[in-house]
């Protein structure tokens, strides 16, 4: 498996997918709970430009337990580098998480391309573990280097404990899953404001509005 060096914005966005799995996100739901939900996992979020068994998915498939165990290591290790989103320790943590590489190597650009592009590439025997840490790596170094150290976020949502690296061109992300946490807030600065607006008057012990279905 090759992970390109200019994609880490795409890297960057599974280092995000894959710390937010963990069940303190989810309030008690482990999002990686098996091999299957790994397997799903690696489906979702694999490059979609290998073949065969060198992908992320066929790599998840070949798993066994152990490697479940190693994958829930690495995400609290990812997170713990965006919690602490320091230039020096980034760089540091990073590089770490790349060791299970081969080597750098010039590949093909992409199919409708041209020329070439930097990657790392694992060895044949490299795990989902391996392929895993070394995309976060390259997500985080690409973003340090391209973007800055400030990229690296807590879930801007009250209520939610997540975190994200934001990749976007104007950098003004809030939100590790904005279609979920961007909309339950939005949700409720509108009942807020509403309530604001009828006055506590009107806002008696029977007005269940609020509330969650």
């Amino acid at each position: 498996m090759q992970v390109a060096l200019d994609e880490y914005a795409w890297a960057a966005g599974v280092a995000t997918e894959l710390v937010n799995t963990t069940a303190e996100v989810w309030r008690g739901d482990d999002r990686l709970p098996g091999l299957a939900a790994l397997v799903a996992f690696a489906d979702r979020h694999g490059p979609g430009h290998d073949d065969g068994s060198a992908t992320l998915a066929g790599l998840a498939r070949r798993g066994r337990e152990t490697d479940l165990q190693a994958v829930h290591a690495l995400r609290t290790t990812v997170r713990d580098l965006i919690d602490h989103p320091e230039r020096d320790r980034l760089v540091v943590g990073a590089t770490a998480l790349t060791a299970p590489a081969q080597g750098i190597t010039l590949v093909p650009g992409p199919a409708h391309g041209s020329g070439t592009r930097w990657a790392a590439c694992l060895p044949a025997e490299a795990t989902v573990t391996d392929a895993l840490s070394v995309i976060c790596g390259i997500g985080i170094l690409g973003v340090v280097h391209v973007l800055g150290a400030q990229r690296f976020r807590q879930c801007g949502a009250p209520t939610c404990r997540g975190a994200f690296i934001d990749t976007t061109r104007p950098g003004r992300r809030r939100y590790c899953m904005p279609g979920l946490c961007g909309n339950r807030t939005n949700v409720a600065n509108h009942r807020a404001r509403r309530a604001a607006a009828r006055g506590p008057e009107q806002t008696g012990a029977g007005d269940v509005s609020g509330q969650d279905t």
